[in-house]
């Protein structure tokens, strides 16, 4: 394979490859089968932990079903995979590969490890080779992925294939440009990810004016990913590069591949505008799988039942990771945050230490942030099995192929099924038994899914939530693609119903010019910059060590305030570092190494106007709304907790500037004469009112496929836009992402599921299971769960019949 300067090779995912994210049927007596045997080591360790486990399930194991070589396949290629030990490849591979050398457009939706590479590296190349072979430079490729990681994993894959002087490589924000000037200029096969797209390609599209003009496919891999904001910026690049490939004379093929989407040809027209043909049987084998829902031990509170606490879910798999690392089981942790990732790696770390030194070397983090070098060896050492424990955020999520692992521990609902089921197909390579646990976290949505398993495995996938239209999303790609190629009406078209209505109003603010049938981009800078395509408020702060000026990560501009503000504690790869300023405008925080004994939590406030009320549901003399708001958050002040204990060591001030969000929300009203003759006080009401806020906001994700930081929520006993009680949930993200649209559509089996989680919590008056918040702005006070449960009755009682009540049905 002809590789640019310092191109890597590694791994890739091969047709013998096995996984699933379907549910097989409960077994009476799982721990029984061979799956579990690394959960029988887990409780055989703390005989306790057997009151933990909440609910067993056995995923069966599946025999494979193959196919024939189509014969239309490159007889040098059919032979390099043959060699690698793929003899035929699958069913499904087939059908996928069948359509795409058709020039049908297609998605495939099979398992996590069904080796959905192969079925399009199959068309794909056989296309490149088969133009070489009419001795002319003919065919090209362009794979997009949403992570750099992935992409090196497919390059390496491609690598060992062995394909005579394949012109492959990577291209990204850690290319030189030595490495984009070659691939400019020879690259058959482009590794990228919508972000360069976006920044690099298509503004710069002369350059790459060869490559394009033979684009033959385009590979869209883990396409579940693009979903919400992201999603709908995504579906704009894309649509953007169909206008450029067209100026130059192509028409690819599109393919797209996900494990873990509910339905791919609806999700596939949404993201690229194109009807695919979907194939979703997955022909593949499956070895067993055991399934665990595990709940953490309450902790001491003082003998207090209202003072309960649960233990933490990433300090019990930080437990459970030592434990099966030190019985050599290879385990991924997922959790939810950069920090989670550090904090688990390091305790699981310091648990192996005395009882197995050796071991404790290989357990590390992986997560987002790291400079380049770093995460290339974190992934080196990830495939060749050098890492025994990894704790990760959900960029291991993604495809990237990891051989030998024995369990998944899963610290929190990852917040829809579809990641779920996609982080549960990270175990069980090679067709080996494997074990998966979800750990709850201390929190409505966890407690009440590890209460009520068959709402987790056994509802169907989400709909994946994506508006391609939003205008907040399209307005700046109306820009990039008429500096890329002018518009005409005809193109306006692919951008949606409203894009002509954006397109006017861009040009009244000096932004476009329209010209006869044509708009021009008549703004200054790069029109690119206008579009934050991951929503993370600009680029990245830098963490720079306070003296030596070394960068040792990154974190984006809109956790900057909470996560890296002066004084904040941060851990990175297990060390700790304090924070001595942040400059939000230059984009730096400097900070230094030290242990002061205690971590920090940022608090902030928070108020919504409403702009425009776009739907409304009554219940009765209530009102269950969606419209567009104005959410304006600044973070004020930060606390001290003793690293060891969580006691509040004492509370600082900070002056940080506000961050206001024009977004898309859900909220219901309930009027002042139904809540009073219901005994509510104003007293009573505003702990209640707040406690349901909280509660609703955790559930939300059951019903809306996002994950609890895609949401923000607001409540009051009388909001001034309103003029009565009324509890707010909202998408985080600017111009909404759909996430609130489902909880307006899916309003009454959300306030059911609701309603169940805070009524079987056997606390009194409220924990962090039912309606207390880690996140909470002001210190979860007042909160009253008797309240709740009161303003909930009153909502439900006159709710829409026509829907399912509940989730399970979504």
């Amino acid at each position: 394979m002809a590789s640019p300067p310092s191109a890597p090779a590694d791994r890739q995912e091969g047709g013998s490859r096995v996984g699933s994210d379907r549910v097989g049927d409960p077994r009476p007596d799982p721990l029984t089968d061979e799956s579990s045997g690394a959960l029988s080591r887990l409780l055989a360790v703390d005989p306790e932990r057997a009151d933990r486990l909440r609910h067993v399930r056995r995923l069966p194991a599946r025999e494979g079903r193959t196919a024939p070589w189509p014969d239309w396949a490159a007889p040098e290629l059919v032979r390099s995979l043959q060699a690698r030990g793929v003899h035929q490849p699958w069913e499904h591979q087939v059908l996928a590969a069948e359509h795409a050398h058709a020039g049908r457009h297609v998605v495939l939706a099979t398992g996590t490890a069904s080796g959905k590479s192969l079925a399009f590296q199959l068309p794909a190349l056989t296309a490149v080779l088969g133009s070489r072979r009419g001795r002319r430079r003919g065919a090209t490729v362009l794979y997009l992925s949403p992570t750099k990681a992935l992409a090196q994993d497919q390059l390496a894959g491609l690598g060992r294939l062995g394909v005579p002087g394949l012109a492959a490589c990577t291209v990204d924000g850690d290319s030189s440009p030595e490495q984009r000037q070659w691939a400019q200029e020879h690259a058959e096969y482009v590794l990228t990810n919508p972000d360069l797209l976006h920044h690099g390609l298509l503004p710069g599209h002369q350059r790459w004016a060869g490559f394009l003009s033979r684009l033959s496919y385009v590979v869209v891999d883990e396409c579940h990913h693009y979903r919400g904001v992201f999603g709908a910026h995504v579906a704009a690049v894309l649509r953007r590069l169909r206008r450029v490939c067209t100026a130059y004379g192509a028409s690819p093929t599109f393919v797209l591949a996900s494990a873990t989407v509910r339905d791919p040809a609806a999700s596939a027209l949404a993201l690229t505008g194109l009807e695919c043909v979907p194939v979703q049987e997955d022909t593949a084998p499956r070895g067993p799988v055991t399934l665990a829902l595990w709940e953490p031990p309450l902790l001491d509170g003082g003998g207090e039942q209202d003072a309960r606490t649960r233990r933490s879910a990433t300090a019990e798999c930080a437990d459970l990771m030592a434990d099966l690392v030190a019985h050599d089981v290879h385990t991924l942790t997922f959790v939810r945050s950069r920090h989670a990732a550090e904090t688990v790696a390091l305790q699981a770390s310091q648990r192996l230490r005395p009882v197995a030194p050796a071991l404790a070397g290989r357990v590390a983090a992986y997560r987002g942030g790291y400079v380049p070098e770093e995460r290339r060896r974190l992934e080196a050492d990830l495939r060749s099995g050098e890492l025994v424990g990894v704790a990760a955020t959900n960029a291991l999520e993604l495809g990237v192929d990891i051989s030998g692992l024995d369990a998944v521990l899963i610290a929190g609902y990852p917040g829809s099924r579809a990641s779920f089921w996609q982080q549960v197909g990270r175990a069980g390579r090679d067709r080996g038994p494997a074990l998966a646990v979800l750990v709850g976290r201390d929190d409505p949505l966890d407690t009440y899914l590890v209460d009520h398993p068959d709402v987790l495995l056994g509802a169907p996938l989400e709909p994946t939530a994506l508006d391609p239209t939003n205008p907040h999303v399209v307005g700046p790609h109306l820009c990039a693609a008429a500096a890329e190629v002018p518009l005409t009406d005809d193109d306006l078209g692919l951008f949606g119903d409203r894009a002509l209505e954006g397109a006017i109003a861009l040009a009244a603010a000096g932004l476009l010019r329209q010209r006869g049938a044509r708009w021009f981009w008549t703004g200054a800078g790069r029109p690119s910059d206008l579009a934050d395509l991951r929503s993370s408020g600009g680029a990245p702060v830098a963490l720079v060590e306070t003296g030596s000026g070394r960068v040792v990560g990154t974190v984006d501009v809109a956790s900057a305030p909470a996560l890296v503000h002066q004084g904040a504690v941060h851990l990175v790869q297990g060390e700790t570092w304090l924070v001595d300023r942040l400059d939000l405008d230059e984009g730096v925080a400097e900070l230094h190494r030290e242990d002061p004994g205690f971590t920090t939590t940022a608090r902030s406030v928070t108020e919504l106007e409403v702009r425009h009320e776009t739907a409304e549901r009554t219940w009765g003399d209530s009102r269950v709304v969606r419209g567009e708001v104005e959410v304006t958050r600044q973070v004020v002040s930060f606390l001290r907790r003793a690293a060891d204990t969580g006691v509040v060591l004492g509370e600082e001030l900070l002056d940080l500037p506000a961050r206001c969000l024009p977004t898309v929300a859900v909220w219901w009203t309930v009027p002042e004469t139904r809540w009073a003759a219901a005994g509510l006080t104003r007293t009573t009401v505003a702990g209640g009112v707040h406690a349901l806020e909280h509660a609703a906001v955790g559930l939300l994700p059951l019903v809306a496929g996002c994950d609890r930081s895609d949401l923000g929520g607001l409540s009051a006993v009388v909001h001034p836009d309103t003029g009565e009680l009324t509890v707010f949930a909202h998408d985080a993200h600017p111009g909404g992402a759909g996430f609130a649209d489902q909880g307006f559509a899916r309003a009454r089996a959300w306030l059911s599921a609701t309603h169940d989680a805070v009524a079987s919590c056997d606390c009194t008056d409220g924990c962090p299971s039912c309606v207390q918040s880690p996140r909470c702005g002001s210190g979860n006070d007042p909160l009253d769960k008797a309240a709740a449960l009161v303003l909930l009755d009153l909502l439900l009682a006159e709710a829409d019949e026509d829907e399912p009540s509940h989730p399970a049905g979504s």
